[in-house]
């Protein structure tokens, strides 16, 4: 698909995404980003002739052997796609939540090109929750209006086997250990923001480019840590006990039953 099919499909006078440049070097990376937009799905990304090739899995990748995901082959995206973390406003394809769920490397087991062709490519990942021996499988759909997209994802059985496997178990990011919701809730997360100057004066910073991403998940750290630090001291202040008056205190202060019993008293003296 190379990139045409992803600068077909957006108008990047309006988008903040990066241009479709393919990149040189053979980079073996992977990575999963887990994207709530129109709806909750995982991107699964494979670094190979200089783009990202790209499948959409709706339930996410699985270390157990019997669930085989569906997988969606979707355009190849640019490397610079790869540790994006943060928000696509509104208003761009694509729109929503991204979080970086897994990174790693990984390795063909068999010629690439030739195992994507047939449909049937095995690959090993060595990520931080993704590890062993996996195929994706094309599948040979007859159905009317099917576009050859469909795909499986399949673990293969070896010393990385999880029976079952939950994957909202793992549901933080491998760069900054945010959720999606928090993330989603941190109003000074990435938006394809960048370091670069600005083409033109005036520009809105939503269509910036995006800075170093790990950075700004640096950033997003210190933030949570921040607040985690504030409600911490919050809770501790609404445990402490309420002041009272000391003993010596209360003392001092005559009762009205006692300043009767020192009148009567008194009384008692004069008229004796």
């Amino acid at each position: 698909m190379a990139l045409e099919e992803y600068k077909r499909k957006r108008d990047f006078k309006q988008t903040p995404e990066p241009p479709p440049k393919v990149e040189r070097g053979k980079g073996h990376r992977f990575v999963v980003q887990k994207h709530r937009a129109t709806r909750l799905h995982y991107d699964f990304r494979l670094e190979m002739d200089g783009v990202l090739k790209s499948w959409a899995v709706p339930k996410g990748p699985s270390l157990d052997p019997a669930d085989k995901r569906l997988a969606m082959q979707v355009e190849d995206h640019p490397v610079s796609y790869f540790d994006f973390e943060g928000i696509i406003p509104t208003g761009n394809y694509g729109a929503g939540t991204v979080m970086v769920w897994d990174v790693g490397t990984w390795e063909p087991e068999g010629d690439a090109h030739a195992m994507l062709t047939k449909g049937d490519f095995k690959f090993r990942l060595d990520g931080e929750k993704l590890k062993g021996s996996f195929a994706l499988i094309h599948i040979r759909s007859r159905k009317p209006g099917n576009k050859g997209t469909e795909w499986l994802l399949i673990k293969h059985r070896d010393a990385y086997v999880q029976e079952p496997y939950d994957i909202d178990k793992y549901d933080y990011s491998a760069l900054s250990g945010c959720t999606l919701d928090q993330i989603a809730a941190d109003a000074g997360a990435p938006e394809w923001q960048s370091s670069r100057p600005a083409a033109t004066a005036g520009r809105s910073k939503k269509n910036d480019w995006l800075a170093e991403s790990i950075a700004k998940a640096d950033a997003v750290k210190r933030k949570t840590a921040a607040k985690s630090r504030s409600s911490a001291a919050a809770e501790l202040a609404k445990a402490s006990p309420p002041k009272t008056k000391s003993p010596t205190a209360k003392a001092s202060v005559a009762s009205p039953s006692s300043k009767k019993a020192a009148s009567s008293a008194k009384a008692v003296k004069k008229k004796s």
